[in-house]
C-alpha cells in the first residue's frame, strides 16, 4: 500500500500589520491562499519557499523564521488519496518591494487557468473565511493571535 504525501511550502510576508495573500484560478476554482506551492523532489523546504516566491512574485525573499508545520491529517483538495503537509515560513523581501498588488480580490489581467493576483489583508481582521483551504484557515488565525501577542 502506498501513502502519497504532498508537501507544500508557504510564505507569510507581513508589512505594516498586513499579510500578503494570493488569489488564484486553479482547476477552474477561485482560491485565496498564502503564496507558495509544492516541494519538488531533490530540494529542501527553504530552497522550495525561495523558489516558489521567486516564481510567483518575481522577487527574491529571505526566510526569517519557521512559523508552522501541519500537525493534523489533511487530505488534498485535489486528490483525496493524498495527504497534504504544509510548512509556513515568515519571510521578507530582499530589496525594495515591487510586486503589483490590488485591493480587489481576484483582480486578474485575464481569468484563465493559473491566473494569480496579490493583495494585502490586515492581520487584525483575518478570519478563517478569508481563505480557501483548511490549513491556511488555521494559520490565518494563528497569525492573527501571534500579531496580537506582540
Amino acid at each position: 500500500m502506498s501513502y502519497p504525501f504532498n508537501v507544500r511550502v508557504y510564505g507569510l510576508l507581513t508589512e505594516n500589520n498586513r499579510v500578503l495573500v494570493s488569489d488564484e484560478l486553479v482547476h477552474g476554482h477561485r482560491i485565496t491562499k498564502f503564496p507558495g506551492g509544492g516541494l519538488e523532489f531533490g530540494e529542501g523546504t527553504l530552497d522550495a519557499i525561495k523558489r516558489e516566491m521567486m516564481e510567483e512574485t518575481g522577487m527574491p525573499m529571505e526566510v526569517t523564521d519557521h512559523f508552522y508545520t501541519t500537525d493534523f491529517f489533511q487530505p488534498s483538495a485535489f486528490n483525496s488519496k493524498a495527504q497534504v503537509i504544509s510548512i509556513y515560513y515568515l519571510i521578507k523581501a530582499i530589496g525594495a518591494f515591487t510586486l503589483k498588488t490590488s485591493d480587489k480580490p481576484f483582480d486578474f489581467e485575464e481569468a484563465k487557468e493559473g491566473a494569480i493576483s496579490f493583495r494585502w489583508l490586515p492581520i487584525n481582521t483575518l478570519s478563517a473565511e478569508s481563505f480557501t483551504f483548511p490549513i491556511d484557515k488555521k494559520v490565518a488565525m494563528m497569525l492573527k493571535n501571534w500579531e496580537e501577542g506582540k
